[in-house]
């Protein structure tokens, strides 16, 4: 049989928003936990952006809603090869809370933390101009408990486990601090279109 170059059989072309090595999982949004689930209620809830910054600030939730809402509409990419293509989140841009924290200028890296303990590592490059959100809806809807409601860390360039599920606030620092996969072995940026997974990747 010839094969023609392009040809990729009955499933037709790749869709050209995939990084390399990952999938359309479709419907489907696989949940991927490295701790229980906790549940938080929206009147206890808070965010702190702190650190190298002039002004640390804590919102609540009702606080953080009052603040310009932002939207991204695009994929989400998991380290375990899984995509979830056209999605529509909304809540409000790290580059709003940044403008109100003010950081300083040794300023470099940011460590994003958890309700639950989880943190993980970002270049401050990665959570600004327009890269990074505080985000509670999905698809029109408020984001589900089992996918980090009622807010996560939205980095969508980047490996979703940098989008931290259940944020409590962003620590800004000079230097670069693994975070709890970074620790046990994952890449320290994880970049999905490099394949950035691992460690030397």
């Amino acid at each position: 049989m010839k094969i023609t170059r392009g040809f990729t059989g009955r499933r037709g072309p790749r869709d050209p928003r995939l990084p390399p090595g990952q999938y359309d999982t479709g419907s489907n949004w696989p949940v991927l936990s490295a701790e229980v689930t906790p549940t938080l209620a929206t009147d206890t809830w808070t965010f702190t952006v702190d650190g190298l910054v002039e002004h640390p600030t804590t919102w609540s939730w009702d606080e953080i809603h009052a603040l310009p809402e932002s939207t991204y509409s695009g994929d989400i990419h998991c380290v375990t090869t899984w995509s979830k293509l056209g999605m529509i989140w909304s809540g409000v841009s790290v580059d709003t809370l940044l403008a109100v924290a003010r950081p300083l200028p040794t300023a470099a890296f940011v460590l994003a933390r958890s309700h639950t303990g989880y943190t993980t590592n970002l270049p401050l490059a990665d959570v600004t101009g327009g890269r990074a959100w505080v985000a509670w809806d999905v698809d029109g809807e408020p984001l589900p408990r089992d996918h980090g409601g009622p807010a996560r860390l939205l980095v969508p360039h980047l490996y979703f486990w940098k989008s931290a599920k259940w944020v409590s606030g962003m620590k800004l620092l000079e230097h670069d601090e693994p975070g709890f996969w970074e620790r046990n072995g994952y890449h320290d940026r994880g970049d999905p279109w490099l394949e950035q997974r691992y460690q030397g990747d």
